[in-house]
Order: C-alpha cells, then structure tokens, then sequence
C-alpha cells in the first residue's frame, strides 16, 4: 500500500511542477533566464519539488537527508504552508482557468493534501526531536533571504506580501517572521502528535506483554 502512495505522490508532484513550467514558459513575459529564476523564486514549486524529490527518494534512493526520520514531517510542515497560504491570502487573487486550474490545484490544495495524509498514515513511529526539525528551518529562512536579496535587485517579489516596494520592509519582514512562525508550530504539532503515537504503542507492548 505505502509504495502505490508513494507512486502517486511521486507522479502528482512531479505532474504538477513539470506542467507549471511548461505553461509558465509559453505564456513567459520575459526572456528565458528570467522566466526560470522566477519560476524557482515560488515557494510553492521549490516545495511542491521537494515532496516530488522525497517521494522519488522513496522509490529509488538518492538523497540520505531525505530518509532522516524528521524529513517527512519537516516536508509536511513546509507543504501545508502553502497550502494554508494559498487558501486564506492568495486563492481569491487570480482566477485561473483550464489547465493552469488544474496544475494550481494540485500545487496548493491536492498536494498538500495528499502528503498530509501520507503524514498521518506512516508518520515516524520513532522520537523525532525538535531540534533535528529546526534544522530544516534553513530552508524557509534561506528562501526569504534570497526572494529578498534578489527583488532589490531585480523589483521581482513572487507573492504580495513579500513585495517591499509596495508594503514597505517593515511588513515584509513581520508577513516572513508569521510564515517562519507557522512553520514552527507546525513542525511542533506534528513532532507531539508523533511522540503521543509512540507513546500510545509503548502502552500498547507493555499492556501486551
């Protein structure tokens, strides 16, 4: 059962990131360089692609941070984010139709979804603890640095409430410190909700045995 998942897993992601740009560079605005750093400038793709990267990693090993006990849950945490995200700030910003529906469900609500679920099924059933989370918080805080770095440079923000020229960099870094503090929470609940399974089990043997 899990490695039919992890195919669907592996299949959506890919489908949807591989898909999203292809649209994304035949209805490109500037020249190709420039459409691909925006492209990669999402956090949406690069997190999409890092589920598609775990979910790859499943069926054929790669990557030894990927099989850590704390990468499923970190993922999970980061995917959920966008999805969250997308549904309360950005969902009512655009109305894509056809296929650009498609894949933009897939990325910010399917998806999500999905790994959420994968999460509940086959989450750790080992301790995971906290600090080897808080590792994987380099890659939100790697991200807002870039986004920040390059839109002073090129005037390119991927999402509104990044965008300094109009919000001013007050509220771009407090909107980031909010992002950065969901994604704590997050990884926390998921990290307790992980002990209590483990506790639950523990319970479980002893009462057993």
């Amino acid at each position: 059962m899990q490695k039919k998942l992890d195919y669907t897993g592996c299949f959506l992601a890919w489908f949807a990131v591989i898909t999203q740009f292809i649209l994304m560079m035949q209805n490109r605005q500037t020249d190709v360089a420039e459409t691909l750093i925006r492209f990669f400038s999402y956090f949406t793709i690069l997190t999409n692609l890092l589920v598609a990267l775990y979910f790859t990693n499943r069926i054929r090993p790669f990557a030894k941070v990927l099989n850590h006990t704390s990468s499923l849950t970190a993922i999970t945490s980061f995917i959920l984010i966008v999805g969250l995200v997308y549904q309360f700030v950005l969902r009512s910003a655009w109305q894509p139709t056809g296929l650009q529906r498609l894949v933009d469900e897939l990325l910010h609500s399917v998806n999500p979804l999905f790994v959420f679920i994968y999460w509940l099924i086959y989450k750790p059933k080992i301790k995971i603890s906290f600090r080897s989370l808080c590792y994987w918080l380099a890659y939100p805080l790697f991200y807002a640095l870039f986004i920040m770095l390059r839109g002073s440079i090129s005037g390119f923000y991927p999402y509104p409430f990044l965008n300094v020229e109009k919000i001013g960099w007050a509220n771009a870094i407090i909107n980031m410190l909010l992002i950065l503090a969901v994604a704590i929470v997050l990884m926390l609940l998921l990290s307790i909700a992980g002990k209590q399974v483990k506790r639950k089990q523990e319970d479980d043997l002893y009462k057993n045995g």
